[in-house]
């Protein structure tokens, strides 16, 4: 009688959701992005002068480095902690006390207050008492919030394996501005090839934490009328999914794929050389429409810009050099 006397289903069950929810991404999914990050921040680090090709809609662009490209991507798990971070904060607020409705019926007024006290001096998470009970027992926005966040890191985390993916690519016909650890052996049929599959398994973790959304979405919208939401269950499981996929998948891109990174400098220099996007530093000296007529000759040659130059004699050898220092480029000036 004591236990279901100041409680019920409908404010409690979402209370645990809200405090294993939260509980998971404190302990266990912030810890893995915090961990991701800092590989890739020591990564554009070491990188940090190791000259390539920019690259927009796939083409290339002008210079810059790699160290500069690993570090946005570090950039990207920074932000996605802050993400984490709130969407663990959407579920602060506790809807303990509120019983079968909303009213508190058969509870003491100051049992929600105190429940979510001591829950936060045991937990250490920022808790607090539902600040409208009725809200708090019928809805479950706080769910679809938080895992809101945790599509964007998502979707974050699927743009940088993808683009390290990318860069890997090769070793003889793709980009191979970095090489992966091999883990695999051949694949079933091409002795010597390796698959960037750390990559490719974080891409699939993150497509269904982004499908995952949908259900919550759609179960947040549907699942709550008058005064309960009926869909507590797959919120619950799906919520929780996404957080166990995304803390796994990260810990294991960090460990066997990040961690082990390389950078290919020789594959870097040539490309930043053969690029045609070189001509642009020669915009100031020569014209727009110079430099564009001698990129397409560029190409139709397979001649570099500075080779032309010099054929053509359109720069001396000292303006030349000075122009097409791709350390020139790397910034503002």
């Amino acid at each position: 009688d004591h236990v279901n006397c100041g409680q019920s289903t409908n404010d409690i069950f979402p209370t645990a959701i809200h405090l294993a929810a939260a509980t998971a991404i404190r302990r266990n999914l912030i810890p893995a992005l915090l961990r991701c990050g800092a590989s890739l921040r020591d990564k554009s680090q070491q990188w940090a002068n190791v000259l390539k090709i920019g690259r927009t809609h796939l083409v290339d662009a002008v210079p810059m480095t790699l160290g500069q490209e690993i570090g946005g991507l570090a950039q990207q798990l920074d932000k996605s902690v802050d993400r984490a971070t709130t969407a663990m904060l959407a579920l602060s607020e506790l809807p303990a006390g509120g019983t079968a409705v909303g009213t508190g019926l058969n509870t003491h007024p100051q049992f929600g207050r105190r429940v979510a006290q001591l829950l936060a001096e045991e937990t250490g998470l920022m808790l607090e008492e539902a600040v409208d009970h009725f809200e708090a027992n019928a809805q479950r926005d706080g769910l679809v919030e938080c895992h809101g966040q945790l599509k964007a890191v998502a979707v974050s985390l699927y743009a940088v394996a993808n683009n390290i993916r990318w860069l890997a690519s090769g070793p003889r016909c793709g980009f191979f501005e970095i090489a992966l650890p091999d883990l695999q052996p051949g694949s079933s049929i091409m002795p010597g090839k390796v698959n960037p599959v750390m990559c490719e398994s974080l891409m699939q973790a993150c497509c269904r934490v982004i499908g995952n959304d949908q259900t919550i979405t759609l179960c947040g919208a549907g699942g709550g009328q008058f005064q309960l939401n009926v869909m507590m269950p797959v919120m619950a499981d799906t919520l929780l999914e996404s957080i166990r996929l995304l803390t796994g998948a990260v810990h294991a891109f960090a460990q066997l794929a990040v961690d082990g990174m390389t950078a290919n400098v020789e594959v870097c220099r040539q490309a930043v050389e053969r690029s045609l996007a070189m001509v642009t530093a020669l915009n100031p000296l020569i014209g727009y429409e110079k430099a564009a007529a001698l990129a397409k000759e560029a190409f139709a040659t397979g001649k570099t810009i500075r080779q032309l130059c010099r054929e053509k004699q359109l720069l001396s050898d000292e303006q030349l050099e000075a122009a097409l220092d791709p350390r020139t480029m790397l910034g503002p000036k």
